[in-house]
């Protein structure tokens, strides 16, 4: 239970961290709103594109090795991110953490599920739900002080820090398990076509307002000239005023 509350805890917090310090690591790596975008939806995008494939990859493989090779992947991702000296490496880094979420959240309510039993299964799994919903709520204050009090960094390099309590206890006292009756086989396929479909439709919400703008820009730039104004010179005549009658 500690080690599926604590590797819960971590992805839970780190998703809703990150939008906090946006503004800080814009600043800091010279980058645009539009691309800034992309540290959070990268993370997201692959979480929910690779969701199930973590969970039938633990019905298979082993829910508790899964579970640990997420962590890991997790962990060496958050340090790839404090350390990323661009945008370009921070957003890869960000995809990778994505993944391994995606690992370890479903393995580990299935590692709940499969270590209790069933009278105690919904309290223990209310806990970890709840657990996870406290993670969510502080993770805005939490990155706001790390945020104005260290650097936006640190936010991405304290997690190898929890992680690691997390896989020795998970190694220590989590049993393997799996699910005979899984259906065979994981549909790799149909999670890259998602992870395709959802960043293309992710990327056309934040690139049109800015596709607008240049456009917008452009049309004023190169119009005709019958539709551009031109100020009124002598040659064009005396202006005819007209004057209304005063209403009595």
């Amino acid at each position: 239970m500690a080690a599926a509350i604590l590797a819960s805890v971590i992805a839970y917090i780190d998703e809703s961290v990150v939008n906090v310090a946006l503004p800080a690591i814009a600043k800091d790596l010279a980058t645009s709103l539009a691309v800034i975008q992309w540290v959070i939806n990268a993370y997201t995008l692959c979480l929910a594109a690779f969701l199930l494939v973590g969970g039938a990859a633990g019905d298979h493989i082993g829910r508790r090795r899964i579970f640990v090779v997420g962590i890991a992947i997790f962990a060496a991702a958050s340090v790839w991110c404090g350390l990323s000296p661009n945008v370009t490496q921070l957003i890869t880094a960000r995809a990778l953490q994505g993944i391994g979420a995606a690992l370890l959240i479903p393995c580990s309510l299935a590692i709940i599920g499969a270590s209790f039993p069933e009278t105690e299964r919904g309290r223990a799994i209310g806990t970890w739900a709840g657990f996870s919903a406290i993670a969510a709520a502080v993770g805005p204050v939490l990155g706001g002080w790390i945020v104005d009090h260290l650097a936006w960094q640190a936010i991405f390099l304290i997690n190898p820090f929890l992680a690691l309590p997390a896989i020795w206890i998970a190694l220590r006292h989590v049993p393997e398990s799996r699910d005979p009756e899984a259906p065979p086989g994981i549909d790799w396929l149909g999670s890259l076509l998602a992870l395709g479909g959802l960043g293309s439709i992710a990327f056309a919400l934040i690139d049109l307002p800015q596709r607008d703008t240049r456009d917008d820009r452009n049309f004023r730039r190169h119009r005709p000239q019958r539709f551009q104004s031109r100020p009124r010179s002598a040659a064009d005549g005396p202006r005819t005023v007209i004057e209304r009658p005063a209403s009595h």
